[in-house]
């Protein structure tokens, strides 16, 4: 659901209110389906076998004291008062700070970085980076170990992420399952609720390549009735229980219970950090709501629910002490209601399953855009819905290993202990970057940000030490995913980061590329070639090797380079930065193609159509431009430099311009696409690597005919109509796509872990992963493969 977070607020203030108050309605489904679902298994997996339920209630009431305060102090205090803040564009996660951290400190690992990126209309900064001299900054900027570490970081909160979406269904559904064991005896529930679980599993699994917008609009109800549900329950058990139980919600409650159960009580808090599972999704999923939206759901009936949840269990077992061996949920719900309340439960399990396993989707897409993750499919699900997407080779794998760990475990408490420890974790480092970025990006004094990391990481230490002492008990299997992504994560990055580097000491010069002609025995072919690359300059050394091999190119050649830049989106007005190389004559350009950590990336066929217009805009723009200036004669080699041929980079799509119009014109306040088929963007120029065009903004309708000339010189007409045709007749004469086949090999000399990671960890992806041109859905007849063999 494509939401504008803050569009809500255009029109009067009751149809804000009212579109607001729906947003909040929709985040139920979406963002509360993991949190809410909590109390199925917190008291469960707390009094698992730390601690035991005695006469006194000390336990019962130290826990939920525990309970209230985790639940205050980190979903409400942390999350929706301070990191829901620190949206990047509206959009939230891991990702959204690391991006905001990089676009305010030069700490980013990505090396195609260009100053036309921060000429976007998404590239936001608080404050202009030159009045921003903090010592944290500049200490971050000047050691590239940090970088690395900075990275690390966000690598482990994403395979934490990752892992929480494979244990989160497996605990949900099958903790909501296992309200089957009091409707039959001890001999056949065992045989029943793992089956069960194992067939949900596979069912929601397999119904996600249909995507979830189809269903979506039931997500909210359930996740509603489910809350309402769970409140209900809670107050009747309050009321008719123990009326006292409030008392409980004192600290001191939690004094007298880590003073009665020492060490047992420490281990025990594994368990009761269950509360807060799902809290991250308020920060993850912030893109498709607005803040206030999700402020309001989770403070006025998400915790609200949740509190009285738990206090009328605590309420209901503080006068049962006979049922020591069965302290779960549903023996707290009356008899007559188990089944309905066990279907219910059943569908908010699923929906929260089925939010934390679309959020595993969307944080692979993002480490995919940023070289962190190898090439897998990304299927779009949703035209309408914005983020949508499903991932087959991702799925499938979840779905085995949702089902071999409920197998495996077969019971809550390693589950618990599992999903503890990878949400602890994540919770950890989101409270680490969110200092950066309140140092960084907010620029408040180092101390502030010192004592929110104190405060809240000395909550979630406490915690992730409890966790880590499970590890013999299901913590371990966290660890060892995360080790496992961390490692294929990082020796992708690592070799990108090599093969770029390796390309930009060896990439060739302009004058070798314009020195290229029939004297050397150099034909040009009909059609258009697209030079795929890394680099945003210069020409790549798989297309010298490709002219050494075969001494021929096509008639237009295009370097595309297809980039992400450190925002969520990339307005589609603003995707495209279009140049000459060399000499108009030379029929050689240069287009990077950017996206955003969020986009999910064309297929080929509206690519090329799109490019080869974004070419024709260039084109006539870049003639209109250089109308009454100097500019390149035709076939004049001797100009060669790399400076003077090759072009500043114009936004197609939406650029300023200055100098008499060469076409028909519309006076307009407002910057507009050249194309006239854009959005219009007010914030963007024509920028970068250059100097900004400066100017009279207006709207320009760029139509190719006899008359189009009237106003310019003859000669101008002419070549400007025989560009044109000669790019229209290329487009007819078929498209090549050159792309680099690499194989990647260690230097002699050097470590065995580089050796490893290079020689076998990175070629066996590179094999058994999507190749550059399946990821970019390039037709097989259309493809030119140029061999390449990095040595590192």
């Amino acid at each position: 659901m494509d939401l504008g977070h803050g569009k809500c607020w255009d029109s009067s203030k009751k149809d804000s209110w009212k579109t607001l108050l729906l947003l909040a309605y929709q985040s139920l489904g979406v963002v509360y389906g993991d949190l809410s679902t909590s109390p199925l298994y917190v008291y469960k997996s707390t009094f698992a076998e730390d601690i035991q339920h005695s006469d006194t209630n000390e336990e019962i009431f130290g826990v939920l004291s525990f309970v209230f305060w985790t639940l205050t102090l980190v979903p409400l205090f942390k999350y929706v008062f301070v990191v829901l803040r620190a949206d990047d564009n509206g959009e939230g996660g891991t990702f959204a700070l690391y991006s905001l951290i990089c676009r305010h400190a030069k700490v980013s690992l990505l090396p195609n970085r260009q100053v036309a990126d921060e000429s976007l209309s998404t590239y936001k900064l608080e404050n202009p980076p030159e009045k921003d001299s903090s010592r944290v900054k500049m200490y971050l900027e000047k050691h590239k170990a940090l970088h690395t570490a900075l990275l690390i970081l966000v690598l482990l909160g994403t395979c934490m992420v990752i892992g929480d979406g494979l244990l989160t269904p497996a605990i949900s559904v099958f903790s909501a399952v296992s309200g089957l064991e009091l409707s039959m005896s001890s001999n056949h529930h065992q045989y029943a609720v793992v089956p069960i679980t194992c067939f949900i599993l596979v069912c929601l699994f397999t119904l996600q390549h249909y995507g979830t917008h189809r269903v979506g609009f039931l997500f909210a109800p359930v996740v509603l009735a489910w809350l309402l549900c769970i409140s209900a329950l809670g107050l009747y058990n309050i009321i008719h229980w123990n009326p006292q139980v409030y008392q409980a919600l004192s600290p001191y409650y939690m004094f007298k219970f880590m003073k009665k159960t020492k060490k047992g009580g420490w281990m025990s808090l594994g368990g009761i950090l269950l509360c807060i599972t799902g809290s991250e999704a308020m920060f993850a999923d912030l893109g498709h709501f607005s803040y206030t939206a999700i402020q309001i759901a989770f403070t006025f009936l998400v915790y609200p629910a949740l509190i009285l949840a738990y206090m009328g269990q605590a309420a209901y077992l503080s006068q049962h002490h006979d049922n020591t061996n069965h302290i779960g949920f549903y023996i707290s719900v009356p008899g007559k209601l188990r089944i309905p309340v066990l279907i219910i439960a059943i569908l908010a399990s699923v929906v929260g399953s089925q939010a934390i396993i679309s959020g595993t989707f969307s944080i692979i897409n993002q480490s995919q855009s940023l070289g962190c993750f190898p090439r897998v499919k990304v299927v779009h699900t949703s035209d309408k819905i914005h983020g949508q997407i499903y991932i087959p080779e991702i799925n499938w794998m979840l779905m085995i290993l949702c089902i071999a760990v409920t197998i495996g475990f077969r019971d809550t408490k390693h589950m618990g202990n599992a999903s503890g420890l990878a949400v602890m974790t994540v919770m950890l480092v989101t409270t680490c970057l969110a200092s950066l970025v309140i140092i960084l990006c907010w620029h408040r004094p180092p101390i502030l940000a010192l004592s929110f990391l104190l405060f809240f990481g000395s909550i979630e230490l406490l915690y992730f030490s409890a966790s880590l002492t499970k590890f013999t008990e299901g913590a371990w299997l966290p660890i060892l995913l995360a080790l496992i992504l961390m490692t294929i994560m990082f020796v992708w990055h690592y070799a990108t980061i090599k093969k770029y580097e390796f390309d930009l000491h060896n990439k060739v010069s302009l004058e070798w590329l314009l020195a290229l002609g029939p004297s050397l025995g150099i034909a040009r072919v009909p059609g258009i070639g697209l030079v795929f690359t890394d680099l945003t300059s210069g020409i790549p050394a798989n297309f010298s090797r490709f002219v050494t091999n075969l001494p021929a190119f096509h008639r237009v050649l295009v370097f595309v380079c297809v980039k992400s830049v450190p925002v969520p989106f990339v307005p589609p007005a603003e995707r495209y930065l279009v140049g000459r190389v060399g000499p108009p004559g030379h029929r050689s350009y240069r287009c990077i193609v950017r996206y955003g950590y969020r986009d999910v990336h064309q297929d080929v066929d509206s690519f090329e159509s799109e490019l080869i217009a974004r070419l024709a805009d260039f084109i006539n723009y870049d003639w209109h431009r250089s109308h009454g200036t100097s500019s390149f004669p035709e076939n004049d080699a001797s100009q060669s430099n790399e400076s003077s041929n090759e072009h500043s980079l114009a936004v197609i799509g939406t650029v300023a311009f200055s100098g008499i119009p060469a076409y028909e014109i519309e006076e307009s306040v407002q910057l507009a696409s050249i194309s006239g088929g854009f959005p219009t963007v007010e914030s963007v120029t024509d920028v970068i690597e250059m100097e900004p065009v400066g100017v009279v903004e207006r709207r320009v309708r760029f139509a190719v005919d006899d008359e189009s000339g009237s106003h310019s010189p003859a000669d101008m007409h002419l070549q400007l109509q025989e560009e044109l045709e000669d790019l229209l007749s290329a487009q007819q004469a078929g498209t090549a796509f050159i792309l680099g086949h690499s194989h990647v090999k260690a230097k002699q000399g050097s470590s065995l872990l580089k050796r490893l990671a290079l020689n076998f960890g990175y070629n066996f992806l590179r094999r058994n992963c999507r190749g550059p041109d399946v990821a970019l859905k390039v037709p097989p007849v259309s493809l030119l493969e140029v061999g390449m063999v990095y040595v590192m």
